[in-house]
């Protein structure tokens, strides 16, 4: 892991994109101790929308408004 200074990571930013670009991790530092690192962001694995409906559909199955309507919710939010 690579650690540069708060001025050179401003004055250098592009290079240093690029850098994490390619998988290194650079901790900048003001006056020597560590403020931030710069690094990938963490992906996320993307559901389908076929499986969300079906968790959505599983879910109203043991869930109900035991005779709530819509109407009477959002009246209740409201206040």
């Amino acid at each position: 892991m690579t650690t540069v200074g708060a001025y050179e990571a401003k004055t250098h930013l592009p290079k240093l994109l690029n850098r994490v670009a390619k998988g290194e991790k650079i901790v900048i530092t003001k006056h020597g101790v560590p403020v931030a690192v710069l690094q990938q962001p963490e992906l996320t694995k993307k559901t389908a929308p076929q499986d969300v409906i079906a968790g959505l559909r599983e879910f109203r199955k043991g869930h109900s408004l035991k005779g709530i309507s819509l109407k009477e919710m959002i009246e209740e939010g409201r206040r």
